[in-house]
């Protein structure tokens, strides 16, 4: 589990091309440390699993229903990413319960600027919608933000200066790709109501 609370911003140096996978080396000093085979680590907000570390930099595998259903497809070396370690039993939930399981994605639509913080406008795909709602959660390429305005296909995030400086948000522009994580908490009270899209 993951708080979408970002710990560095990482970069991908290398991408080796697998006939139905793909396998990442991604440098991060800070989540590399004391890293194992096996340890998780979150990769713009997708769950990996260590395969390697040497060093400051770690590979990781990522099969094809990952790459379908996330941006990683888009990833190459240079690209730069959100990394982030599994929380610790007993540690501060700083965001909220975020599991690396991405749920879909969305485009970057509008960036609009202002003195101390910016509006980001993100696309939404419909059957996401009614899983985000004003002032909840949301995973955008595992950071957890607040949602400003939800709309049908859309939602909009303000994002503060340490946000921008610190993560992939900073440097996403219209057109870019995100990852998605809605909150599980609404996925699993939809399921007990026996409720799909508000019809019962």
């Amino acid at each position: 589990m993951f708080t979408g609370i970002v710990e560095e911003l990482g970069e991908i140096t290398a991408v080796e091309t697998l006939d139905d996978a793909c396998r990442f080396r991604v440098r991060g000093p800070v989540v590399t440390e004391g890293a194992r085979h096996g340890d998780s680590i979150a990769v713009n907000g997708v769950c990996l699993t260590v395969v390697d570390h040497e060093g400051d930099e770690f590979t990781a595998d990522v099969m094809a229903e990952t790459l379908n259903r996330s941006s990683l497809g888009v990833l190459a070396t240079g690209s730069r990413v959100n990394l982030e370690r599994p929380t610790a039993v007993g540690a501060r939930l700083g965001g909220h319960i975020v599991q690396g399981h991405v749920d879909g994605t969305g485009e970057i639509v509008e960036r609009k600027p202002s003195e101390h913080w910016e509006i980001v406008k993100i696309s939404l795909p419909t059957d996401l919608a009614r899983y985000v709602v004003e002032k909840g959660s949301i995973t955008v390429d595992g950071i957890s933000l607040t949602v400003v305005d939800a709309g049908p296909d859309f939602f909009t995030v303000s994002l503060i200066p340490t946000t921008l400086a610190l993560t992939t948000l900073g440097l996403k522009q219209p057109g870019d790709p995100v990852n998605l994580e809605v909150d599980v908490i609404a996925k699993y009270v939809e399921r007990l109501l026996g409720t799909q899209g508000g019809t019962r």
